[in-house]
């Protein structure tokens, strides 16, 4: 099977040994997303509410670099700071979706780079 790196300048570059995506056969496997503002590498989000729209628009870069949409995302993992968030990230999280949801899942962690309050990784096909 041939695997293809995904990278974009539209999205922080990664803070680690990993790439933004891997491309996989069909299969999109993009690397979990945090609030950094890629056009300086700040998280400039004053609350987890515009924590989740960055992470949110940071994805959907990724994906359209891959030729994709949130209509290809097949699984979500969320990962939260404290669970006492998940209504907030949960709205601001559904409306990038149209019609079908993926599955997903949510785990409250005891910390996330960069001290942010929110992560969030997807697996998309097309």
């Amino acid at each position: 099977m041939e695997k293809t790196i995904i990278n974009t300048t539209n999205a922080p570059a990664p803070i680690g040994p990993y790439s933004q995506a891997v491309r996989a056969g069909a299969l999109l496997f993009i690397s979990g997303q945090i609030a950094i503002n890629p056009a300086n590498g700040n998280i400039e989000a004053a609350d987890v509410i515009g924590e989740a729209h960055q992470v949110m628009h940071n994805l959907k870069t990724i994906l359209t670099e891959a030729g994709m949409d949130f209509g290809n995302v097949v699984k979500t993992t969320i990962y939260l700071s404290d669970m006492a968030l998940f209504t907030m990230v949960n709205e601001v999280y559904g409306k990038y979706f149209h019609g079908e949801f993926p599955a997903r899942e949510n785990v409250a962690v005891k910390g996330l780079p960069k001290n942010v309050n929110v992560e969030i990784s997807m697996i998309a096909a097309g």
